[in-house]
């Protein structure tokens, strides 16, 4: 079975090969595209069937405990799933993809394709206040990635290829091809050109082909507008870019200062000491314990809120639903706010609270375990905040605003501010709505929090980390190059060590034998000391009465700088420039490794340039 196996694999390889390069692209870009809509499909119909089957008995009259009971028994499933079964401490999704793309050649492990599902199903599906989007981009894009591994592509192809299932899987979740595309290019950083826009495009529309089949309008993420627009409303649009652009700082900070505390409440906790009477923090010493504590605590802190506040639980597309289909009174089912429909301060009150709230649920169960993404949560907050300021404006006499169309551009305000993908929002926003009407007000809402979010983040919530490490693929050429090259990849070795109790005649002898013209200088413990240039003791090779009474240590010059291992080749660059060395000697803690070359470096900077982007 296992030789039947594989002989089909390798005859579908020689199939392959025989197939011109830019055919079979288009083609897997078409494959890529189906089954990326395929896991669309199945990830919403297993979390749509889950959410019915949990709250399907809910009296909306009265306060529920499922509200806290469910969440924290879907954070509980998730972790059991990702540490126990895939063996794995969290699972991230469009952080994960960007790391793949920058430092692991694209490609993701086979388990992604299906990991995300399984997990975000189980968070989503109970109640964890996440989306869905980022868990089945993952889906997509290992998919793709997967694809371009079996038929043994290279890296630019690969990178192509995870674009196309990352674009086939939000179109399949949205049913928006042209948002799909614009997301794989303005997130995941993947090259505009007529080679890469055809594949992309191609899967987009296969997602949302095979999504329209399975999911009709009824279980699809669909909103309509139906107010037309008011041109000289347009100033209160850009109010509310500038309110959703503080907003989007607020989700930003808020989640990175909650995921923060949740991580340092794994790794300590804080006992009371008898004898010296006061409280300290102590270090997790167990395997899992740091996990449970993070669980159990988390768990409870987001049962509570999601029991306070019912429209926190899930996704909250069906509360945005409500609240476009004019039943935002709806919202205060089944909380305690119950019975207070009528009155729109209490009800205003409410809704400030939900949007409050939802970035802490969100982190608490991103934290805790959970798995899910900020998309749904960032279109929720900004359909909410839309939705608040319109109610408020429409308080004063000499103000009429549309609740609908600002609901709607308060989405696309927060997705752009909190991405900082404004392109991205916008045709999300104008595809999902079906509002090209409102086209222009949009645009100048998701500009506006952009700028706002911009100027105060300059990395959105998916790129802080990896660019603060140096990991991330910008679509500046020359940092993405640089990015792409791997430091230990270019260190040469070729170079013979000195000891410093070496004399001249030793020198000597090692120049004989060796092919370079500079010699590290190191102890009996390989710690770099200096290094002897041929060229600067030129007259001493020639003084043999020099040879047994002149030490290495008198010969040697200082080290200018030295490079730790595994340091980013942007930095080694701006080394170089400083220093206006052609090389530099790298070390591990101070321990002699090899030689840095700027000759190397560049010779390396084109084929990757030529390699990527040819």
């Amino acid at each position: 079975m296992i030789n039947r196996l594989r002989h089909c694999t390798e005859w579908i390889r020689n199939i392959s090969e025989k197939i011109p390069k830019q055919r079979l692209i288009l083609l897997l870009s078409l494959i890529v595209g189906i089954l990326s809509g395929f896991a669309a499909v199945i990830l919403k119909n297993m979390v749509f069937f889950m959410t019915r089957l949990l709250i399907r008995s809910l009296d909306i009259h009265s306060v529920s405990i499922v509200y806290f009971a469910f969440p924290f028994f879907g954070l509980v499933m998730t972790v059991l799933f990702v540490r126990l079964v895939l063996k794995e401490k969290r699972l991230q999704g469009i952080t994960r993809i960007l790391y793949a793309i920058s430092k692991k050649s694209s490609k993701l492990k086979l388990q992604d394709t299906y990991s995300s599902l399984v997990a975000s199903t189980l968070t989503v599906g109970s109640g964890g206040s996440v989306g869905l989007e980022s868990p089945i981009v993952l889906s997509g894009s290992a998919i793709g990635s997967n694809i371009s591994r079996f038929f043994r592509l290279n890296y630019k192809t690969t990178t192509l290829l995870l674009g196309c299932g990352a674009a086939g899987a939000t179109a399949g979740i949205f049913s928006a091809p042209v948002a799909a595309v614009v997301f794989a290019l303005e997130i995941l950083m993947i090259d505009l050109t007529t080679w890469s826009i055809i594949p992309l495009l191609i899967s987009a529309v296969a997602g949302t082909a095979v999504s329209w089949l399975f999911l009709r309008d009824g279980a699809a993420f669909s909103f309509t507008v139906m107010d037309p627009l008011v041109i000289h409303n347009l100033p209160f649009y850009i109010l509310l870019g500038l309110i959703t652009g503080v907003i989007s700082l607020y989700f930003v900070k808020g989640t990175k200062k909650i995921e923060n505390w949740i991580d340092l409440l794994g790794k300590v906790y804080i006992v009371y000491d008898i004898k010296l009477k006061r409280f300290r923090r102590k270090q997790t010493a167990g395997k899992y314990s740091g996990t449970i504590r993070q669980l159990v605590i988390g768990g409870t802190i987001l049962g509570i809120i999601i029991f306070l506040l019912p429209p926190l639980y899930g996704e909250g597309y069906e509360a945005l639903n409500m609240i476009l289909t004019g039943q935002s009174h709806e919202l205060v089912n089944s909380s305690f706010f119950y019975g207070t429909q009528k009155n729109i301060y209490l009800l205003i009150t409410f809704l400030f609270l939900v949007m409050i709230f939802k970035v802490i649920a969100m982190a608490i169960t991103t934290g805790s375990g959970g798995v899910g993404g900020i998309f749904a949560p960032s279109l929720f907050m900004g359909g909410v905040s839309g939705y608040i300021i319109a109610t408020v404006f429409n308080m004063f006499p000499f103000f009429s605003v549309s609740n609908k169309n600002f609901v709607v551009a308060g989405m696309a305000g927060v997705l752009a501010g909190v991405m900082h993908a404004p392109l991205t929002a916008i045709f999300l926003i104008t595809e999902t709505t079906g509002g090209y009407n409102l086209f222009l007000p949009i645009t100048l809402t998701a500009a506006f929090s952009f700028v706002v979010s911009k100027l105060a983040e300059p990395n959105s919530i998916y790129t802080d980390r990896l660019a603060k490490r140096g990991e991330l693929i910008t679509h500046n050429k020359d940092k993405a190059v640089l990015t792409l090259l791997q430091t230990n990849d270019l260190i040469e070795t070729d170079f013979i060590p000195i000891y410093t109790d070496y004399t001249l005649r030793n020198l000597v002898e090692s120049f004989t034998a060796s092919k370079r013209n500079i010699f590290p200088v190191i102890d009996h413990n390989s710690i770099l000391k200096g290094i002897v240039y041929i060229d600067n003791i030129r007259p001493q090779l020639f003084e043999t009465s020099l040879y047994d009474t002149t030490l290495i240590s008198d010969l040697m010059t200082s080290v200018p700088i030295c490079i730790e291992v595994n340091t980013r080749m942007e930095k080694v660059m701006d080394i170089f420039e400083t220093t206006q060395s052609w090389n530099l000697p790298v070390v591990d803690k101070g321990k002699y490794v090899g030689f840095l070359s700027k000759s190397k470096i560049f010779s390396a900077y084109r084929n990757q340039l030529q390699d990527f982007y040819d």
